[in-house]
Order: C-alpha cells, then structure tokens, then sequence
C-alpha cells in the first residue's frame, strides 16, 4: 500500500498534528490526494512555542484545517512524577482528547505521523497509540524518515530539514518530578542557544538541577569559541552549564 491507496481508502481522517517533518507531510499528503484531513494541535507544558507557530504556518500554506487543543498534563500526577513509562501516560491523554474531539467533528479514523524508521520498542507511546486505534499510514506504508524528507524537499515544505525534536519532558531525568517552571527555563535557554545560531541541540537537566548541553559534533569547536555568550545566556536560566561530551549528537 502507498500513501495514495490509504487515501483513497480512507477518505475523511483526523491527524494528530505537531508541525514535525513527519506530520506536515503526512497533512500534505492527505491534501494532495484530496481526502477530508483536519489537523489537531494539543499544545502542553511540553511543547514549546515556535512548534506551534511553525504548525501554524505550515496549516496556512497548506491551506489546511487545524484545530488547536490546550491540555493540562501537568495535572495529571502520573505524568508530573516522570515515571519510565510517562510517554505512554502523556500519549494517551493527548491522543484521547484528539479522538474525543474528532469524533464531534464527525472523524472517526484517527492518523499520527510515526514513520517506518521508528522503532516500537524505543516508543511506549506507540502502546497508547495502538490501544486507542491510531492509524500510522507513513509507517504503514513503509516510508523511512529520510525518504519523508526527500518527498518533503520535493513538494516544497519548509519543514524537509526540521531537526528532529523530542518534547521538552525528555529534557528532565526520569522520576524528577516535571514542573511548569523547570520547563519554561528549559525553553527558554533552548531558544537563547538557538538565536546564537545553534541547531539541532538539547538543554538537558541534571538531578542536581544544573544545564547539561548536548550538540552535534560539528558545533563544539564554535561552542568553545564562544562559552562566555553561552554561559552568560543560558546562564541566566541555569546556576550550572555543563557541557556533556560523551553524547554529542
């Protein structure tokens, strides 16, 4: 099956929708093999906000449907304690409130954008997803990230170089307990590092509370050359910078 089968089978679909390489181009197609897709966006503490404005701006030049959720998970104290299984926990609400919503729009299959390079056993969110009956058409048609990509760059999206970015709760060390506060810190220094030109980073958080910072390679000799900046600006958010050299990306 390819993605103008499923299309063509499943006409009227909701996707969950995170403004990721993987997502816009699954809404693209769906556009372009002319079924009825509605995009859902849940914004959480745990997605930052220039993920929201680039769904925002790819919906626009898509000329696509989106609806925005907001969703408390914090509230939720499974999630807040940071347990091993906390994607699964966060999936699940997420994914619920986008089948509850779609179903009173009158969208009864539900898509995510999992891709064929993702791993089940590397995602316990994937369980959620299953157990809540989420179509998965880019995995299902055996499209790989880097063959999203291609077809990304072809059609013309913006999104085709987007670094990959896991949620802001995959900053914290799991069983620290997750709090508003420590998230907007994380976001913060995140988009300090990226005004200086940085890319495809993490901000990580120590148990002790201090900034542990992962980069490509290709970024420590500059990131050296500048550790004043970096210090001062992520400093501002964080007591401790460390840099952690064993996981450079």
């Amino acid at each position: 099956m390819d993605l103008a089968e499923f299309f063509k089978e499943h006409t009227k679909v909701a996707l969950g929708f995170s403004g990721g390489v993987d997502s816009a181009f699954l809404l693209y197609a769906g556009i372009h093999y002319g079924a009825d897709i509605r995009a859902y966006y849940v914004k959480t503490a745990f997605q930052p906000q220039f993920e929201l404005e680039d769904a925002k701006r790819l919906a626009a030049k898509l000329g696509a449907d989106m609806r925005l959720l907001k969703l408390e998970v914090l509230q939720s104290e499974t999630i807040a304690a940071n347990p091993a299984d906390r994607c699964y926990h966060c999936k699940n609400q997420i994914f619920g409130r986008i089948c509850e919503e779609a179903g009173k729009d009158g969208y009864s299959v539900i898509l995510d954008g999992t891709n064929a390079s993702d791993q089940a056993d590397d995602r316990p969110g994937m369980r959620a997803l299953t157990e809540l009956q989420v179509r998965s058409p880019l995995r299902e048609c055996g499209l790989t990230k880097s063959e999203i990509r291609r077809l990304s760059k072809a059609a013309g999206l913006f999104t085709w170089d987007k670094p990959a970015y896991a949620c802001l709760a995959t900053r914290v060390p799991t069983g620290m307990k997750i709090e508003a506060e420590l998230l907007n810190r994380i976001e913060q220094a995140e988009a300090a590092l990226k005004e200086l030109g940085f890319s495809d980073f993490r901000v990580r958080v120590t148990k002790d509370g201090a900034a542990k910072l992962q980069l490509p390679v290709g970024q420590l000799t500059r990131l050296l050359k500048e550790r004043e900046r970096i210090a001062e600006t992520v400093g501002a958010w964080f007591e401790e910078v460390l840099l952690d050299v064993r996981n450079c990306r």
